[in-house]
């Protein structure tokens, strides 16, 4: 039988070098924008990376694209409250949305980057995935089910990355699978496959390149 929400499998070889190709060529950071008013041209391709904060977007970002300083790291959740867009090659946006959960951010702050990410969400007729990133160590939190239905709600594509498995054991790391798979299947807009990375020792990078590359 098969199972819910896979591993996704190694790419094939085609796939693995459009994705090497993709992101062997620059990866230039483009803008930051703070209202609707400021996104580039919706003029090609464009995925985007979600996740709590410190759940490892930055360093995953950075091992993606092969630029190591590309993606700010920053351990105060709300600090930032800019969608980041990053261009590869000439056919793609890489977009990098603040990570969210935002205890220490003023509640006007907070509302107003929620609206802008609504408007963000519904609004960018090119925006073909959201990744959406789940630390193998933790888990699926209550804000990161927060993200997934308003995904639903925009009706826009996302897909579950486990971050920092190299932290973990692979018994714990079959639960935190387990747990994934059960939160996703409440959730209409899921992938059904599950991308398992980690930033420090290169795992998954591969797979991920690929399937940005062929998505259409």
């Amino acid at each position: 039988m098969q199972m819910n929400f896979p591993e996704a499998d190694a790419p094939e070889d085609e796939d693995r070098e459009a994705g090497r190709l993709l992101f062997a060529g620059e990866t230039t950071f483009l803008k930051g924008v703070v209202a609707m008013s400021g996104m580039p041209p919706a003029d090609r391709i464009e995925v985007c990376f979600a996740g709590r904060s410190n759940v490892g977007k930055s360093s995953l970002i950075n091992a993606l694209t092969g630029r190591k300083g590309l993606a700010r790291a920053s351990n105060t959740p709300g600090r930032t409250q800019e969608i980041n867009f990053f261009t590869a090659g000439q056919s793609h946006y890489i977009v990098d949305l603040p990570g969210y959960g935002f205890a220490n951010a003023p509640v006007a702050v907070v509302a107003k980057w929620q609206q802008l990410l609504k408007s963000y969400l519904s609004g960018r007729p090119t925006l073909r995935r959201v990744f959406v990133l789940i630390d193998a160590r933790h888990g699926v939190k209550s804000v990161d089910e927060e993200i997934m239905k308003l995904l639903d709600r925009s009706a826009v594509t996302f897909q579950a990355i486990l971050t920092k498995t190299d932290k973990v054991k692979r018994g714990d790391l079959d639960t935190a699978l387990a747990r994934t798979r059960e939160a996703l299947a409440k959730h209409p807009a899921a992938y059904p496959e599950i991308v398992l990375t980690s930033s420090e020792k290169g795992d998954g990078i591969d797979t991920l390149r690929a399937i940005i590359a062929t998505i259409e």
